[in-house]
């Protein structure tokens, strides 16, 4: 034991050299000002979060409800990822005007395009609500104090004035122990003013996904519009551009090593007080499952992509999606091995038993729990991926759900309304024969993967993948579900709503193979695991709210932040490069030379555009190069981020903003479980580099004239 104690206090005292021991997502209203103005910071925490005057929070966005975005002019001018933007920018593209490929920039605000659906929201307001929502909660069992609980977010958000564009959101934190209220602001009429061709804004696609050195433009702009009294309101041609209280100047400033940042935006999701037992169930089972289903899955689309340019478009948003989490678990896998993450937590553990002698117990609790649940939890992984990527399976579980509906009663008018445009809507990027392929796959990977008492009668007959291609692809030619067959003519991808209103559509689904394929596995999931797999997440849930709240009032040394919540949050760190690997050292900047290093010409990720390659040979720069005479284009730093931190204004010790977070560096992916600050990066984009390709590549002039630079 004394061995243990020993190096946690040696790995505690290496990581107390760098900015954050435990990283951190801070509540806006509650920074950690202290720490960070000893790192280096001038403003103060008012001026990033006030009620009372403009403050940065008035011009940081969630984005579609998955990205962040900032408000970069007083024309409501907005910058975020081009991955964020990605979708949109595919709406708009075709085969004959692709805009992915060209990149697009309106020449004036009349050339912006519109995005029906797209919102943007504002943080007004952030309150502790937690003694209104434990009101009269006290001695309660489980279920009682749940019930009380509901009812008691229910009247806390009644109590709020707002006006009708804005919502009242009650989020728990510190897993269950405290509650906040936020009050929300929606805007939605959202339109695309610029975005560079991919072969900047995806550089490196996914080669270089969750990898540095990076050299990826990835940002987009677009522009948020209001009523005539500056308020949200539907797309209208009379609407106006937002004049939003607040927007961030824009640094041309040099960065240099140690520099602070902070990094304001709406991460997702972390679990960064999990015990070590479930650390280890990620590294050896869940991690491993679902990047098995993804690897399959890509490999497969990639082919068709690479030799298709239809499916390229179609399936450029689908892949980058599968993509992006199959990467970040891979690096995650290695990275929580590398940081010898479970050890760590033991240690942790030990050091916590011998200060409070019932942690030992919840420790044993957890153990015990997790070991249980352990197969239910396998194959749980498997059973969500093997439907989410084999579209088919997933196409017939929404005509399932819609069935069974519809057999009770329960659908309504405006159900259908919904159903009918989710079908729809996932057609237009579905190809039935391309499917086909990828789901025979996975249905002999999930007969290998699953124990014979959780599967079907039978199932074993789907072993064989070449027996499956036939299978599949047979069925596939006949289907309704597929969109090839169809029913008196009407197929379900081209008018679902005839075919809805045909009475024996009904009768003729429910005969479909791929119908009575997905029912089947659907139903021995739901009678065999799904039961156990949340029976024993609710015990695990209620321990760990339990765990939370021990930790806090046991660990009087440590500063604690509740994990992410897609709620706005605060990190900050400083500028820095990393050592990941012996004899290994990254910088913490790439310039515009390090694109060319990489450029290969007609390559799908490493293709550059001409103009560029241009602007590189005749060195027409102007105020966007640095000290070394090249244009910077990516940075890193040590601010803990995560997705849904996508599209994130990273600012300077001044509040200017200085970068767009984008991406993780992949040795430290596992900062979502485990913040490591030798390894933990986030990557964003240089300012200097966005602004040099709006200015010199674009010639988008008029857009800087609305923004504050700062040299």
């Amino acid at each position: 034991m004394k061995k243990q104690i020993i190096i946690a206090a040696v790995f505690l005292n290496s990581a107390a050299a760098f900015a954050q021991q435990y990283g951190g997502m801070w509540i806006p209203t509650e920074v950690n000002e202290k720490e960070m103005k000893s790192l280096g910071m001038k403003i103060t925490a008012k001026d990033i979060w006030s009620t009372d005057k403009p403050s940065i929070k008035d011009a940081v966005v969630q984005f579609n409800g998955g990205c962040t975005a900032e408000i970069i002019s007083g024309q409501g001018l907005l910058l975020t990822n081009h991955h964020c933007g990605f979708g949109q920018i595919q709406e708009h593209s075709t085969v004959d005007n692709d805009l992915l490929s060209n990149g697009f920039w309106a020449k004036d605000m009349n050339g912006e395009l519109s995005n029906p659906g797209v919102t943007v929201d504002f943080i007004t307001d952030i309150k502790d609500v937690t003694m209104q929502v434990f009101a009269n909660t006290q001695n309660l069992g489980e279920k009682e104090m749940a019930a009380l609980i509901k009812t008691n977010i229910a009247a806390t958000i009644a109590g709020f004035k707002t006006n009708q564009y804005q919502k009242v959101m009650v989020k728990p934190m510190y897993d269950g122990n405290k509650y906040y209220a936020f009050v929300t602001e929606t805007f939605k009429d959202i339109r695309l003013v610029g975005a560079p061709p991919q072969s900047i804004g995806k550089f490196g696609s996914d080669t270089d996904n969750w990898v540095w050195p990076r050299h990826t433009g990835d940002f987009s702009m677009f522009r948020i519009y209001a009523d005539k009294n500056n308020n949200p309101a539907e797309y209208s041609a009379d609407n106006v551009p937002y004049k939003p209280k607040y927007f961030l100047p824009i640094s041309l400033r040099d960065k240099k090593e140690n520099d602070f940042t902070f990094v304001f935006g709406f991460p997702g999701r972390t679990t960064e007080y999990l015990p070590s037992i479930a650390i280890e169930k990620v590294i050896t089972d869940i991690d491993p499952a679902k990047i098995k289903v993804r690897e399959i899955t890509l490999k497969t689309l990639d082919e068709k992509m690479r030799s298709d340019a239809e499916t390229r478009i179609k399936y450029s948003a689908k892949y980058a999606s599968v993509a992006n989490y199959w990467k970040k678990w891979i690096g995650e896998v290695e990275g929580l091995k590398k940081s010898n993450a479970v050890k760590k937590k033991q240690d942790y553990e030990m050091l916590l038993e011998q200060k409070n002698p019932e942690i030992k117990n919840t420790i044993s609790k957890f153990n015990s729990l997790y070991n249980s649940q352990a197969p239910f939890a396998l194959n749980n992984a498997y059973y969500g991926e093997v439907i989410r990527n084999a579209e088919t399976l997933r196409l017939a579980n929404y005509y399932i759900n819609y069935v069974e509906s519809k057999e009770n009663g329960k659908m309504t008018p405006e159900m259908e309304t919904r159903f009918s445009q989710t079908i729809t809507d996932f057609y237009k990027d579905y190809d039935s024969a391309l499917d086909a392929k990828v789901t025979a796959q996975l249905l002999a990977l999930y007969q290998q993967k699953t124990p014979a008492e959780f599967l079907p009668a039978n199932f074993d007959q789907y072993s064989d993948i070449n027996k499956n291609y036939s299978t599949v692809e047979n069925w596939s030619k006949n289907s309704l579900i597929s969109g090839r067959g169809d029913l008196n003519g009407k197929k379900a991808d081209k008018d679902i709503a005839a075919l809805l209103g045909n009475p024996k559509f009904i009768e003729t689904i429910k005969k479909d193979p791929f119908y009575k394929l997905a029912k089947d596995i659907k139903e021995n999931y739901m009678s065999k695991v799904d039961g156990k797999f949340n029976d024993y997440q609710s015990q695990i849930n209620a321990l760990q709210k339990n765990y939370m709240a021990q930790l806090m009032a046991t660990d009087k040394d440590r500063k604690f932040f509740p994990d992410a919540n897609s709620t706005l949050r605060v990190a900050y760190g400083q500028v820095k490069g990393s050592d990941p690997r012996d004899a290994v050292h990254y910088g913490y900047q790439t310039h515009l030379a390090g694109v060319m290093e990489k450029y290969v010409p007609g390559d799908y990720e490493f293709d550059v555009p001409k103009k560029l390659i241009d602007l590189y040979a005749t060195k027409n720069y102007g105020v966007y190069k640095d000290a070394t005479g090249d244009v910077p284009v990516n940075f890193t730093a040590t601010n803990h981020t995560t997705g849904g931190n996508s599209g994130s204004p990273t600012l300077d010790a001044n509040g200017n903003l200085i970068g767009l977070n984008f991406d993780r560096q992949w040795e430290g992916t596992m900062s979502d479980i485990n913040y490591d600050p030798r390894f933990s990066r986030n990557i964003m984009v240089d300012t200097k580099y966005v602004l040099f390709i709006i200015d010199k590549y674009a010639d988008a002039k008029w857009l800087l004239n609305e923004m504050k630079l700062v040299k």
